[in-house]
């Protein structure tokens, strides 16, 4: 049997402030920041509920006080904004490309378009490639990244100019190792072919779009410690691509295929309720940034015919948890209505997100601060005396 949402564990608003003891304005900031999850209330959609954890978590942060060691430990796991950049944000469920609602660019802009845009550069980005390596993958994609960085110049005291220059090649470069074919056209459009499937063009293009960045995600905070020690962009870009190749982030659709085939299987509602009773959280569903979900994934599943299995997962995960659907869920969906490689959707993450990784390695060069906190030490001391 299906488990459902506790509703204890959700708060109605007057509840939330009773127990924050905030004014409803500073609770709409908790929750456009991700720190309150929030959904619509099923006995009113008109109103919404929030998650009671959540209150009971940023109450226990606030009963702290404001010591400095507390506060940047928690700033480090989903907490207070910790570096002020100007490349991108998620605020109020939309997610902002430099001023720009990235959902809306992504309807007709190209990676190069977004490269521009988030570099901020004076001319346009190029990903060109004359050659094909003999293998494609995330294998070849860590192999072409390491080979550049370990001949790559050092990006401290470098203009913009010239590290988006080093930039542009290096993306080259990974796009052919992840399979896009040589030439000079958009890199969305040699992927399609190189893979062999020219009815996604579009489709791959704005996946490319609508990853090229996240703000402060794990991989961009990679990127900056690299580039905050002066290493080679192509370094940076190969740190980002080492943080986004696990399960909590540029892999996480790999648990969303899984599900998709216990689906197939066992059928939605009972592939969910296995998942569940597990314990284990649905993957592909509930975003904390997103409460009303994920902007992103609307986008795409928007324009997209999806399997009937899928379709039915999607409609039975959210009867089962509220919970909509996350830019995993809609990467593995797209991967198999269109037949993509079955590791397409890292593939299109480390592919788009690149760019994204590039503006914060240039943002960070450019701050010419150094990023290294300290850590609070739990361990034996040397015995006196």
């Amino acid at each position: 049997m299906i488990k459902r949402i506790n509703m204890n564990a959700w708060l109605t608003r007057d509840e939330a402030l009773d127990r924050l003891g905030v004014r409803p304005q500073t609770l709409y900031a908790y929750v456009s920041r991700g720190q309150i999850g929030m959904r619509p209330d099923p006995a009113d959609p008109r109103r919404s509920l929030y998650r009671s954890e959540d209150i009971a978590a940023l109450t226990t942060r606030r009963a702290r006080g404001r010591r400095v060691s507390a506060i940047a430990e928690s700033a480090v796991a989903w907490g207070e904004p910790v570096f002020a950049t100007a490349i991108s944000t998620v605020i109020g469920g939309r997610l902002i490309y430099r001023g720009k609602d990235a959902v809306e660019f992504s309807r007709t802009a190209t990676l190069e378009e977004a490269a521009r845009l988030l570099w901020a550069a004076d001319g346009p980005a190029r990903f060109a490639t004359s050659g094909a390596p003999t293998e494609t993958g995330l294998a070849q994609a860590f192999a072409v990244l390491a080979a550049l960085a370990a001949k790559g110049q050092p990006s401290l005291g470098r203009t913009a100019t010239a590290l988006q220059a080093d930039a542009m090649p290096a993306i080259a470069a990974l796009a052919g190792a992840l399979g896009a074919t040589p030439g000079t056209e958009p890199v969305h459009a040699r992927l399609a072919r190189g893979w062999r499937v020219e009815p996604a063009t579009e489709v791959i293009r704005r996946v490319l779009v609508l990853v090229a960045d996240h703000e402060l995600n794990a991989s961009a905070f990679a990127a900056r410690v690299a580039a905050s020690t002066g290493a080679p962009l192509a370094a940076c870009l190969l740190a980002g691509l080492s943080t986004l190749y696990g399960p909590r982030h540029g892999t996480a659709a790999e648990a969303v295929a899984m599900l998709v085939d216990d689906a197939a299987r066992l059928g939605a509602k009972a592939a969910i309720a296995r998942w569940i009773d597990h314990d284990r959280p649905l993957p592909g569903f509930g975003h904390m940034l997103y409460p009303n979900g994920d902007p992103r994934a609307a986008g795409l599943l928007a324009d997209m015919v999806l399997e009937d299995n899928v379709e039915e997962l999607r409609h039975a995960a959210h009867a089962a948890t509220g919970s909509e659907p996350t830019i995993d869920f809609a990467l593995v969906a797209l991967t198999r209505s269109y037949r993509l490689p079955a590791d397409a959707p890292i593939r299109l993450f480390a592919l788009g997100r690149s760019v994204g990784w590039t503006a914060h390695a240039i943002e960070q060069i450019a701050s010419g601060k150094p990023i290294r906190p300290r850590a609070r030490y739990e361990g034996q001391l040397p015995a006196e005396g």
